[in-house]
């Protein structure tokens, strides 16, 4: 009987997490065009710029501004070495859509395998704040003020909410930055194909402009796994 007892207490965390994530998806499923999911997917659009913007300092360049508008869209001005080739450029471009997903999973494997999630909920508002100065140098006023509300209302949540919060809030907002990922990158790649997207841009590189819906599909193909091993990770018993 003891021993009956002693594994439930430690599956107990892999079933809020089921709980939880299935929460997530059906709420996040009725709510995604709705003003509720908003600023989740404002910040998806932030880490897409800065993830650009780290890689290109990885290729030695450096970044710019990066901009935010209203119509959950952006972009990330930097500049690469002049002898940067096709590898770095490609690079660049592809940190993009990849990044986001990774830092969605990354925020969500965290916050479901430790217990530090009013740490992690810091380190994403420092994430902000870098974001916030890049956009800040665009003088362009959604942008700003979106960060600036999203940074304080992080803070807030540190100084005054309970854990459960950070707990659950920590895990939504991984989980959903991971969804708007892949969607992001079937609408801009594969439903609109030739718009001016980070994989047109490869294509473009690679001399063959009509390749930009393979390489969002590939995009897709690891997005996908990347979110498989996320759940995996995360469910894995301690």
């Amino acid at each position: 009987m003891g021993q009956a007892t002693e594994t439930s207490k430690k599956e107990l965390p892999v079933m809020v997490n089921v709980l939880i994530l299935s929460s997530v998806f059906i709420i996040s499923v009725l709510l995604w065009n709705t003003v509720w999911l908003y600023p989740v997917k404002l910040f998806v659009v932030g880490l897409h710029e800065l993830s650009h913007g780290l890689a290109s300092l990885l290729m030695g360049g450096k970044i710019d501004h990066i901009q935010i508008d209203s119509r959950i869209g952006g972009y990330c001005v930097y500049a690469l070495p002049a002898e940067a080739g096709f590898l770095q450029q490609s690079f660049v471009a592809a940190a993009g859509y990849l990044g986001s997903m990774i830092w969605g999973a990354l925020i969500f494997i965290v916050a479901s395998r430790t217990r530090f999630d009013k740490g992690i909920t810091f380190f994403v508002a420092l994430m902000m704040l870098v974001i916030s100065f890049y956009v800040i140098k665009t003088g362009q006023l959604f942008g700003i003020i979106f960060c600036f509300a999203f940074t304080l209302f992080l803070f807030a949540a540190i100084r005054w909410f309970p854990p459960l919060f950070h707990k659950i809030f920590l895990k939504s907002l991984g989980f959903i930055s991971c969804l708007y990922a892949i969607i992001d990158i079937k609408e801009d790649v594969i439903d609109r194909s030739g718009i001016g997207s980070d994989a047109d841009r490869i294509a473009r590189l690679l001399g063959v402009p009509n390749l930009s819906m393979s390489i969002g599909i590939i995009w897709i193909v690891v997005a996908v796994l990347i979110l498989v091993i996320t759940l995996k990770v995360s469910f894995k018993k301690r």
